[in-house]
Formats: C-alpha cells, sequence, structure tokens
C-alpha cells in the first residue's frame, strides 16, 4: 500500500478519487495512526495530483476532525494537505452512517455498536436530523461531488444528505 512508484501511468485519464481508505485510532499511538493515514493518503494524493491534476479528490474523513483528540488532529493535517494540493479536494466529515442493503462493517466494534443501536435509528434521526447518513446517500453524494463539484469543501453529515437528495 505504501509503493507509490511505478504507477502513475496506471493512474492516467482518471477524473476523479473517492479516497475511502482508513482505521480507527483505537489503541494506536500517534506515530502508527499518522503513518497509516496521513503518509498513505497523501502518498497516494501526491502521485495522483502529479499525474491528474484537475482531479476531483474526495476523501472520508469523519465528523469532529480539528478537535482535540490525536485522531482529530491527524485528520485535520490530513484534511488541509489535500486542499492545499487539489482545487477540487471534497472532505466528507461522516458521523454516524448506517450501512445499508445486507452492508456489515469489518470493524468488530461497528458491528456490535450496530446492533446494539438498530432500535434506536429511527428515534436518533427524528431527535439528531441530519445526525446519520446512510450508505445509500454517501454513494449519491460522492457520484455527485464528483459530477459537479459542491458549494463547499469540508462537508458534514447535513451536507450531503442534502447534496443526495437532489439526484
Amino acid at each position: 500500500m505504501f509503493d507509490f512508484g511505478g504507477v502513475a501511468v496506471e493512474l492516467q485519464g482518471y477524473n476523479a478519487c473517492f479516497f475511502c481508505l482508513g482505521v480507527s485510532a483505537a489503541g494506536m499511538n500517534e506515530t502508527e495512526y499518522t503513518r497509516l493515514t496521513y503518509d498513505l493518503t497523501l502518498g497516494w494524493a501526491k502521485v495522483l495530483a502529479k499525474t491528474n491534476p484537475a482531479m476531483t479528490f474526495i476523501y472520508v474523513s469523519g465528523a469532529g476532525t480539528g478537535g482535540k483528540a490525536m485522531r482529530a488532529q491527524v485528520k485535520k493535517r490530513t484534511e488541509d494537505a489535500l486542499l492545499a494540493l487539489f482545487p477540487n479536494a471534497y472532505m466528507f466529515r461522516i458521523g454516524a452512517l448506517r450501512a445499508m442493503h445486507g452492508e456489515v462493517s469489518k470493524t468488530r466494534w461497528t458491528r456490535i455498536l450496530y446492533a446494539v443501536f438498530a432500535p434506536l435509528w429511527p428515534l436518533v434521526r427524528m431527535i439528531a436530523l441530519g445526525s446519520i447518513i446512510t450508505t445509500e446517500q454517501l454513494g449519491c453524494a460522492m457520484i455527485r461531488v464528483a459530477r459537479y463539484g459542491a458549494p463547499k469543501r469540508v462537508l458534514e453529515n447535513r451536507d450531503l444528505i442534502g447534496l443526495a437528495a437532489l439526484d
């Protein structure tokens, strides 16, 4: 995953990248998390920017980015670097994501949380409007932003739900 050399030719001609790769910061120190979040993302982004400078780069980040937690600070550095690298970069700050159509998280603790809170999804959606986005809405928003851009470059759940509804 860290071998960025020699692939530029294979990446020519693309006009969008959905960078959805990421890890949980749980149990990681800052060095490990930075390597897998900042270094990996920027390594690929630099290759893509050099090969396709006008590319739309969509980075799936997280709610709370820019906060005081280590995870939030690393994500913010990553976002800032991507925004400087690509004129058409968009940060998708996902909060609660509801899997649809039988999709299942690969992360054990996420599967457990989803199972425990599944009966509460409708109530949370009513009380905290815009706090939960479905995987289907996220996909629609990603495609829309790749095609048409968005009014701002850092997008929260509410923004993404609104963009998905335009299709």
